[in-house]
């Protein structure tokens, strides 16, 4: 069952075009990825669905056309920006927004769920980066939304907060919940989602599983490796598998197509140079990225 459909959503602020139809569906049950670098109109993309901005064109259906009143009863939402004041305490910022809908969830329990049973009475402002996190995910949830929208969820948190929080986001999952998941993280994207929008400059380039976007790049393979032996970059220029040689301080990658590793290897074996520390790797999302836009996420 679709839960989320997009149709050529548009959305302009004055010269600037943010999100340029943009097409994508959700099916229920699913984390589903919206994957972009800051800027790509990623967050314009979801407050268009959680009903927040007024699209300029195109069309939006969540769970078969709810809005209003009857959406946000059953759409829980963490804002990419958001903070409460630095002392409410954790109980009472669950007891206001459960305040806000008819049927809420348990809240206490929620607390426990989130791992924040012990901060019940702990100022937000005394709270960690990582912990304000899981109470905005209890908040998100407070509700007992069918989807739950998480914008740039674990941005600034440290490794192993970020963990903890995905940990928590996949257990919301496993309860049924549908979770749209606004990020920029490879990593995160990788691990959590069954399948990924890419947006890039307001437009969506793909939409495909993690290992089906990253098919798309697995054309292009790299070696690293330390050469021990005079080594001239001319003997592997002249390869047809090779499209191209660096060198980064005494490594050298090569980047090419087909059978690289065996044209490499053997070339470099016939120039008298032997391979110490060779490395093969593997396609990344970052790689399907890089293939999809012609440019790092960084970027």
């Amino acid at each position: 069952m679709k839960v989320i459909e997009v149709s050529n959503l548009r959305k302009r602020y004055r010269d600037q075009l943010a999100v340029d139809d943009v097409s994508f569906t959700v099916e229920e049950g699913e984390i589903f990825g919206v994957l972009g670098p800051n800027g790509a109109g990623k967050t314009t993309t979801v407050e268009c669905v959680a009903g927040l901005r007024t699209p300029d064109s195109g069309t939006v259906r969540v769970l078969g056309g709810l809005d209003g009143a009857e959406l946000k009863e059953r759409l829980g939402v963490q804002l990419q920006s958001s903070a409460l004041p630095a002392k409410i305490k954790v109980w009472e910022a669950l007891d206001l927004y459960a305040s806000f809908y008819r049927a809420p969830a348990d809240w206490g329990a929620l607390l426990e769920r989130v791992g924040l049973g012990d901060k019940r009475d702990t100022f937000y402002g005394k709270l960690s980066g990582g912990q304000q996190q899981r109470l905005s995910i209890a908040l998100a949830l407070v509700g007992a939304p069918r989807v739950a929208i998480l914008d740039e969820l674990t941005t600034g948190l440290d490794p192993q907060a970020r963990r903890d929080t995905w940990e928590l986001i996949e257990q919301v999952r496993a309860d049924g919940v549908t979770i749209v998941l606004v990020t920029h993280f490879m990593e995160e994207a990788e691990r959590l989602c069954d399948r990924l929008a890419v947006i890039d400059a307001g437009r969506v380039v793909a939409v495909d599983s993690p290992s089906g976007l990253v098919s798309r790049a697995a054309a292009h393979q790299r070696l690293r490796f330390r050469p021990i032996g005079a080594f001239d970059g001319a003997v592997l220029d002249a390869l047809p598998e090779v499209t191209e040689v660096s060198r980064e301080g005494g490594r050298i990658e090569v980047t090419g197509t087909g059978d690289l590793l065996v044209a490499v290897t053997t070339a470099l074996a016939s120039a008298g140079v032997v391979p110490a520390d060779l490395r093969v790797e593997q396609a990344t999302l970052d790689d399907a990225f890089l293939a999809l836009t012609g440019k790092k996420i960084s970027e």
